[in-house]
C-alpha cells in the first residue's frame, strides 16, 4: 500500500468513527432549535434517552480500523442504529441527518448483497419520511411527496452504488494488472541482465579463443618459416667458414642473404596478422598518457591526452587493442600529417569505450588511401582490423588541408 492509499484509508477510518457522532450532534442541535415539533415532556425525555442510547451503541461498536468484514455483530449494530434513528426521526424529522449514516457502511456491516440493499432501503424510508415533513404521514400530499422522495433517494443510491461497484472492480483489475506487469518487468529485467552477462562472457571467451588460435598459428609459422630460415642461414655461414676459396664463400653468403631477406618478409607478414602488446600495471589511461607524452617529446608536436567518464579496468585484449591503435595513429601523424597539434581522448560511456585521435595536419582523401603492402606498416586497415577483432569499429574523417580524426568504438569489457 502506497502512502496515498494509507492516507485515504486513515481518512475513511476517521469519517466512519466520528461521522456518526457528528451527524447525531447536528440532529440533536437542530431538534432543540425546532423545539416546537416536540410538544410534550415525554417526547423530550424519550428523545434524550434515545440520543444517549445511540452514543452508547456507537461506543460498543468501537472505532473503525480498516475496512470491516460483514458479520452478525455488524448486522445487529446496523439494525439497532436504524431502530434508534427511526424512532428519533418520528419524534423530530431533523434526526433524519443521523438516520443517513446507514448509507455509508451497509456493505461493511451486513453480509449478502440483497440484505445490504434492504438495509439501505430501510434507511431511505426514514430519510424520505424526514424530508417529506416527518412521520406519521398526515395528508395525501405528504404521502405523495414521501413516495416521490423514496423513489428518488433509492434510485439515486442505486445508480451511485452501481457506479461505485464498477469503479471498485476496475480498480481491482488495474491493481492486478499493475502487479502482473511488475512481476513481468522484474522477470524481463532479470532475463536481460542474464543475457547481458552471458553476451559479455561469450565475447570474452570468443576473443580469448581467437587469441589462442592466433598464437598457435603464429607459433606454427615461426617454426615453419623463421626457424627454418634461420637454420638455413646458420648452415650457409658454417659453409662459408670452411670454404676453400672466395668464390664458394661469396656464393654461400648470397644464399644466406636471400634467406635473411625471406625470413624478414615472413616476420613482417606475421606481424601484420598479430602484434602482441604489453601494458603496464597502471592500466590503459596511464599507458596512453605516457605514450602520448613520449611521442610529443620525441616529435616536438604539441600532444594532449584526455579521459572522460569514469575510468574502469579493461580486459587486457581491449586495452591492448586501443593502445596499438593510438600508437599506429601517432606514427601515421608523425610520418604523413605534418601536424602542429594532436589530441587523444579516451571516453568511458557505460557499455562502450570510444577512442578519438585528432590532428590539425594536412589531411588526406580517405577514398584514395593505397592498400597496405607487405613492407609497410599497419596503417588504417590494420587499425580497423584490430577494432573489428574485438567486435568494435573504426571510422576515419579527413579532408585535405583540414586535419584528420580517427575514432575507434569498442565494447567495454571489464577486467576479470
Amino acid at each position: 500500500m502506497t502512502a496515498a492509499d494509507e492516507q485515504i484509508e486513515q481518512r475513511q477510518n476517521q469519517f466512519h468513527t466520528w461521522g456518526v457522532y457528528g451527524l447525531l450532534a447536528v440532529s440533536a442541535l437542530l431538534s432543540v432549535a425546532a423545539h416546537e415539533l416536540m410538544t410534550s415532556p415525554a417526547e423530550w425525555y424519550a428523545a434524550g434517552a434515545l440520543v444517549v442510547a445511540a452514543v452508547l451503541l456507537q461506543l460498543w461498536h468501537g472505532p473503525r480500523r480498516g475496512r470491516r468484514t460483514p458479520s452478525a455483530r455488524g448486522t445487529v449494530y446496523y439494525v439497532l442504529r436504524w431502530a434508534i434513528s427511526f424512532t428519533l426521526a418520528w419524534l423530530n424529522p431533523f434526526f433524519g441527518f443521523y438516520a443517513s449514516t446507514g448509507y455509508f457502511d451497509s456493505d461493511e456491516l451486513i453480509p449478502g448483497r440483497r440484505r445490504q440493499w434492504l438495509g439501505v432501503l430501510a434507511t431511505v424510508v426514514v430519510v424520505a419520511g424526514s424530508q417529506s415533513g416527518g412521520m406519521p404521514i398526515r395528508s395525501p400530499t405528504q404521502g405523495l411527496l414521501f413516495g416521490v422522495l423514496l423513489v428518488a433517494n433509492y434510485g439515486l443510491l442505486t445508480v451511485v452504488g452501481h457506479i461505485t461497484q464498477q469503479e471498485e472492480q476496475r480498480s481491482r483489475e488495474r491493481a492486478a494488472t499493475i502487479t502482473e506487469l511488475e512481476r513481468t518487468n522484474a522477470a524481463l529485467q532479470r532475463a536481460l541482465d542474464e543475457n547481458a552477462a552471458l553476451h559479455a562472457q561469450l565475447l570474452v571467451q570468443a576473443r580469448e579463443a581467437g587469441v589462442a588460435d592466433e598464437r598457435r598459428r603464429l607459433a606454427a609459422e615461426i617454426h615453419d618459416t623463421l626457424a627454418q630460415g634461420l637454420t638455413g642461414i646458420i648452415a650457409q655461414l658454417q659453409v662459408v667458414a670452411n670454404a676453400p676459396d672466395l668464390a664458394v664463400a661469396r656464393t654461400h653468403l648470397e644464399r644466406a642473404s636471400d634467406l635473411a631477406r625471406h625470413s624478414l618478409g615472413e616476420a613482417r607478414r606475421s606481424v601484420h596478422n598479430l602484434a602482441p602488446v604489453a601494458l603496464t600495471d597502471a592500466g590503459l589511461p596511464e599507458a596512453l598518457k605516457k605514450t602520448v607524452a613520449e611521442w610529443g617529446q620525441r616529435t616536438g608536436v604539441r600532444a594532449e591526452f584526455t579521459v572522460t567518464g569514469t575510468a574502469e579496468q579493461l580486459h587486457e585484449e581491449v586495452a591492448a587493442t586501443l593502445l596499438r591503435i593510438v600508437q599506429e595513429a601517432l606514427s601515421n601523424a608523425s610520418r604523413h600529417a605534418c601536424a602542429g597539434r594532436v589530441g587523444v581522448t579516451l571516453s568511458f560511456l557505460g557499455d562502450e569505450v570510444i577512442l578519438d585521435i585528432r590532428d590539425d595536419g594536412r589531411g588526406f582523401d580517405p577514398l584514395t588511401v593505397p592498400a597496405r603492402t607487405r613492407s609497410g606498416g599497419f596503417g588504417l586497415d590494420g587499425m580497423r582490423a584490430r577494432a573489428e577483432r574485438i567486435a568494435g569499429s573504426l571510422t576515419v574523417e579527413s579532408e585535405p588541408g583540414h586535419g584528420t580524426a580517427v575514432s575507434a568504438r569498442v565494447p567495454l569489457v571489464r577486467h576479470d
